[in-house]
């Protein structure tokens, strides 16, 4: 297969060159190896994968002599690291004698299919000494081609009215996916799902979660399929999966934890309008076409006879753009859904705001026409935001990006590509 550039390789570059350890976590198959592969030039690099049975008990037989036969004129490139827990204080021994003899820098990279929320002795080992980064699977802009970051052309473009082409909606989703059903146009990605939620739930449930009854996941990712884009209400998923509370909250970490869900939690802060904000996170899925999978449904079927449904994905697929773009990006981002109480449906979709409070709102909308009307949420939160609101964008199918009043702004979907 081609190798696709990531927009995340600078940032993962400046990283390992300037912190002792770094550790890249990100769904399966969604390209943490080849991007860590690819980093630095064989001869620079040390690179294993715990993936691969003899070395992976080789390092559980003696992970201290393993440790001291790494050699230390390289970057060492441990895939998979979460399967050899046994190396983790070992790892934090190496950095901080690597920082006594002044060699702090580019010791590690680390790998794994689970966030460090899921590794929490990863996390209490290597706290100070390692930093984090996500890779997602591929952007609209990666597989184009383009490499652009739309949340960074969003903040920083001064926007012009301009035509684009109009945009294959379902094409466009289908392509921003893993690499492997992303590049081969032959596959059949029902048969490449079922084996990538296999391995999710034959061997990493019970691997960093110890759950026995992994069959309960499958349930409860269908439960929340329909509660794309929803309110969480917790009540109801737990009624439909057949879990109890406690159950409910663990495995819902997992599928978070396994980069399957994520939650966009609800934007609530003192503001000059003094409104309330409900409480509620949403839910969204990391691929579109894993959450399609799930619900055994086509994207281009969708597309073409089901406009309820297709306007779910085409947020879902916002969602997981926002976060692909904002991770490649330098600085803490943070994502919300923008939710009054009381608010007569005046909900803004994603709020994405930098550490010093500047804010950018998208709205998305399934149409390829727009009027002044649907810029009245966005108008809302710019008003409640106040001076930190920076632009506001409803992102649409249609071709003409195009102003709508004081920093509003009609985005076609092309503008992702470009």
């Amino acid at each position: 297969m081609p190798y696709i550039r990531r927009i995340l390789t600078e940032k993962l570059e400046n990283t390992v060159k300037t912190f002792s350890a770094a550790y890249l976590s990100g769904a399966r198959q969604c390209g943490k190896s080849t991007l860590a592969g690819r980093l630095l030039p064989p001869d620079s690099a040390n690179y294993m994968t715990f993936d691969t049975p003899a070395l992976r008990l080789a390092a559980q037989a003696d992970p201290q002599t393993f440790i001291e036969k790494l050699p230390k004129d390289r970057l060492n490139i441990i895939d998979e690291v979460q399967r050899v827990p046994a190396l983790y204080l070992l790892l934090k021994k190496w950095v901080d004698e690597g920082r006594l003899e002044g060699n702090g820098r580019g010791q590690f990279l680390l790998t794994g299919s689970a966030n460090m929320l899921a590794l929490p002795e990863l996390a209490k080992a290597m706290v100070g000494r390692m930093a984090a980064l996500t890779l997602h699977p591929f952007s609209a802009s990666e597989i184009s081609g383009s490499n652009a970051n739309f949340i960074d052309k969003l903040w920083n473009d001064g926007l012009t009215v301009k035509n684009f082409k109009r945009a294959d909606l379902a094409g466009i989703i289908k392509d921003a996916t893993f690499p492997e059903i992303a590049l081969n146009r032959g596959i059949d990605r029902g048969v490449w799902f079922d084996g990538y939620l296999g391995t999710i739930l034959d061997r990493d449930v019970t691997e960093f979660a110890k759950i026995r009854k992994p069959d309960l996941i499958y349930r409860l990712l269908v439960s929340l399929c329909s509660r794309v884009g929803s309110l969480m209400n917790n009540d109801g998923v737990m009624k439909d999966a057949g879990l109890n509370q406690g159950t409910f909250e663990k495995y819902k970490a997992l599928c978070h934890a396994a980069f399957m869900t994520f939650e966009v939690q609800p934007w609530a802060r003192p503001n000059k309008l003094n409104k309330r904000f409900v409480r509620s996170p949403k839910i969204y899925f990391t691929d579109t076409n894993f959450l399609c999978y799930l619900m055994r449904r086509d994207i281009s079927d969708v597309c073409e006879n089901d406009n309820t449904l297709m306007g779910h994905l085409f947020e879902n697929f916002v969602a997981t753009e926002i976060m692909k773009a904002a991770s490649a990006l330098p600085g803490k981002f943070y994502l919300s859904h923008f939710n009054p109480v009381r608010s007569d449906g005046n909900e803004t979709d994603f709020v994405i705001e930098k550490e010093n409070g500047e804010a950018v709102a998208i709205e998305v909308k399934l149409s390829s026409t727009l009027s002044a009307k649907e810029f009245k949420n966005l108008e809302l939160c710019r008003d409640t935001i106040g001076d930190s609101f920076k632009r506001g964008i409803v992102l649409y199918t249609g071709a003409e990006l195009v102003p709508f009043g004081e920093r509003m702004w009609g985005v076609p979907v092309g503008y992702l590509l470009q």
